[in-house]
Order: C-alpha cells, then structure tokens, then sequence
C-alpha cells in the first residue's frame, strides 16, 4: 500500500479547519490588544505550523534526493509506519 496523498491532505486541511474556526471565535477579543489572547494564539498554533512546515520540507527534501524508482516505495513505506504508529 502506498502513502495516501488523498488522506494525508484531507487530515491536515480538516485540521486546519479546526484552527481556523478556534480563530474566528477569538477575532473579536484580538481587537482589544490583548497580551494574553497573542500569548494564547502563538502557543495554542504557531509552535504547530511551524512543525508541520517543518515535516513538510523535510518530505519534500528527502523526495527529491532520493528521485523516482525504489527510493520512493521505501519513502512510502516509511510514512505508512510513521502514521501507524502517531
């Protein structure tokens, strides 16, 4: 089985969502410049995006090493394993 682009993207745009929709709720009080709402955003999704850009590049870094062929059925593999096991 290969790694599921359909499902990697589909997990991260609903988790975005999330995000997205915990922001709205909170758009109103960020108005008042509040130190501790900026404190609460930054902690609750920046430290989070950056991780996830983070894995992001380092996939495409590492696809682009290894190049088409049996490189990328171990590559598949290996995020097969990686999401078995988060």
């Amino acid at each position: 089985m290969l790694f599921d682009e359909n499902r990697f993207f589909k997990e991260s745009s609903e988790e975005e969502r999330e995000h997205a929709e915990k922001l709205i709720k909170y758009q109103v009080a960020g108005r008042n410049n509040d130190p501790q709402l900026a404190d609460f955003i930054e902690s609750e999704f920046l430290a989070e995006q950056v991780e996830s850009i983070k894995k992001i590049s380092e996939y495409v870094a590492q696809l682009r090493r290894i190049g088409k062929g049996h490189g990328t059925w171990h590559f598949n593999q290996s995020l097969l394993h990686e999401g078995n096991t988060a």
